[in-house]
């Protein structure tokens, strides 16, 4: 979550539906409103860039259903259904949405869905813990275990898990979302450089326009997270 409120845009086709479902968000003080949009297709560039916690989508539309939509967002992306039919219930929560809302949707049963992304995000985050000493505790299987920081080339973020790239080439697998684990970095140590990427500044190789070399392997850098790179290297790189 960005700042501790949850990014939220909505994708209806329907106008008057999708400004309803805004200005619910814009209600909730832990909640942000990223866009409106009137179609998936639309909305595909934010949410596969990271940039969103939730998402608020219509089912039936053109192009790009809501439902074919909802199998290709990132995982550790919350969405709920919000459509005229009930129909579809059974199919939507079979695709892990967090909740189905069936308009006209009250206040009450948007809040009520918002706080269960909410508490979904917190229980991704809570997956991953800080420890003393610039170390990690990292949930794997049933137990913990503790990860240096400085250890870690790279993190990369998969369909389902994030898995951790070490030092000694070993790797630790574990359930949570790459927002969960970047919260828990010590600050200044690492760039997240791609919506599945975070890498340790000091295991950086090499940079390049489109990619960088970390620990012998070639990272691409996504356009969202360009500033920040350059940003990195305006404040890394010596002047006369």
């Amino acid at each position: 979550m960005n700042d501790d409120r949850i990014r939220c845009c909505v994708v209806d086709d329907e106008p008057l539906a999708a400004r309803l479902i805004a200005s619910y968000i814009e209600k909730l003080p832990f909640l942000t409103l990223a866009g409106v949009f009137g179609s998936a297709r639309e909305a595909v560039r934010l949410i596969m860039d990271g940039e969103i916690d939730a998402v608020f989508l219509d089912i039936r539309m053109s192009q790009l259903s809501g439902m074919e939509f909802a199998r290709i967002v990132p995982k550790g992306v919350q969405v709920v259904f919000v459509t005229a039919y009930s129909e579809y219930a059974i199919e939507a929560f079979r695709v892990g949405a967090t909740d189905y809302l069936v308009k006209p949707v009250s206040f009450e049963e948007f809040s009520a869905a918002a706080m269960r992304i909410k508490d979904r995000l917190v229980m991704q985050q809570d997956l991953t813990s800080p420890a003393a000493d610039g170390r990690l505790l990292v949930r794997i299987d049933r137990g913990m275990t503790q990860i240096s920081a400085a250890d870690i080339v790279l993190i990369e973020g998969l369909k389902d898990y994030v898995k951790i790239h070490l030092s000694d080439s070993s790797q630790v697998v574990t359930l949570s979302s790459m927002k969960g684990i970047e919260r828990h970095l010590p600050q200044g140590d690492f760039l997240r450089v791609h919506r599945s990427f975070i890498v340790n500044v000091d295991r950086i190789q090499r940079i390049d326009r489109q990619k960088l070399t970390v620990g012998g392997r070639d990272i691409p850098i996504g356009d969202s997270y360009r500033p920040a790179v350059n940003a990195y290297i305006s404040s890394h790189t010596p002047t006369e």
